[in-house]
């Protein structure tokens, strides 16, 4: 398998004042191309800083991301956006909709601040949104709709581009438990019929257990790293 994201000596601290918050102590990590993969662990673990630096959101303090060959940290601001832009999807709990748009016009603002013309960035939303099963949502704002049909729609935005990875930090974290399902069966579906690959960050132990791998972190370090069975088990 190749991998496509290649983590080598990554320190994330923080700093307020004399106060050194260590969130990331030397983290070597290689993700493969199409993989699954649940990062776990407590809160303050470093789960998000790992999410936030390895998708160059946030600057490491020192180590190295290589994201599908491309060092992320060696390029400028604006690089970065860009490659965020073209090579990544997002997926948060909170959603991040914006509310006066209506979900089509929601999946499609990506593209067109990548510059495509409205026509094609609206049917390409529409194509996701039906992947997605939220066609018939296309035209509701977000408050016309359920939580599970907001994350869907955030769902279908971060696939928009036909990202090489989508990351998800707590994608289900908040829904109910039969909705947060659906998310899951819905990501997996999506996972395996596009091979995309996938990193959530979730404290649900149900969701972590749905992906093909699971990492667990503590006290910014990786404390194990397992292949999970279809069972759920890990190998």
């Amino acid at each position: 398998m190749t991998n496509i994201i290649e983590a080598r000596g990554v320190v994330k601290t923080y700093r307020a004042g004399e106060i050194q918050v260590h969130a990331l102590q030397g983290i070597d990590l290689s993700i493969g191309k199409g993989q699954m993969v649940a990062v776990m662990g407590p809160s303050g673990s470093g789960k998000t800083t790992l999410l936030n630096t390895f998708s160059g959101i946030d600057d490491v303090t020192s180590g190295e991301v290589v994201i599908d060959g491309a060092s992320v940290h060696e390029m400028s601001d604006r690089e970065r956006t860009r490659f965020r832009a073209m090579s990544m999807g997002f997926v948060f709990q909170a959603y991040n909709l914006l509310p006066v748009l209506t979900g089509a016009e929601n999946v499609e603002l990506p593209l067109l601040l990548a510059g495509h013309g409205q026509a094609k960035a609206r049917a390409r939303a529409m194509e996701v949104l039906e992947m997605v099963e939220l066609a018939d949502q296309a035209n509701k704002r977000p408050a016309e709709m359920s939580g599970g049909q907001q994350q869907r729609v955030t769902i279908a935005r971060a696939l928009v581009n036909d990202p090489a990875i989508v990351w998800a930090d707590e994608p289900t974290g908040a829904l109910d438990s039969e909705t947060g399902t659906h998310i899951m069966d819905l990501l997996c579906r999506l996972n395996q019929e596009r091979e995309q690959t996938f990193v959530l960050v979730t404290h649900d132990s149900v969701v972590g257990s749905r992906a093909g791998r699971m990492v667990r972190m503590r006290d910014g370090h990786i404390e194990s790293d397992e292949m999970i069975s279809a069972d759920g088990k890990g190998n």
